[in-house]
């Protein structure tokens, strides 16, 4: 499941390793206080899971509200 965050494909989606970071440290955060999981949990941990979701594109950065610049070739 790790192998994922070696993937350009991932880190392309949120528009580089820091903002990918960021998103799955929060997302993490929210699971270990009781978020319900957007994906089949199964025996998977919440690293894991958070990294699924992105991949699934069940979470993503709101860029506006964030006031960040979407990656390009997104808006």
């Amino acid at each position: 499941m790790i192998e994922a965050l070696k993937s350009d494909e991932i880190v392309a989606k949120v528009g580089g390793r820091f903002k990918l970071t960021a998103l799955i440290q929060k997302r993490m955060l929210e699971l270990m206080d009781g978020a319900r999981p957007l994906v089949d949990r199964g025996n998977m941990t919440d690293l894991e899971v958070a990294i699924q979701e992105v991949l699934h594109d069940k979470i993503a950065i709101d860029y506006e509200a964030s006031g960040l610049r979407p990656p390009q070739g997104q808006s």
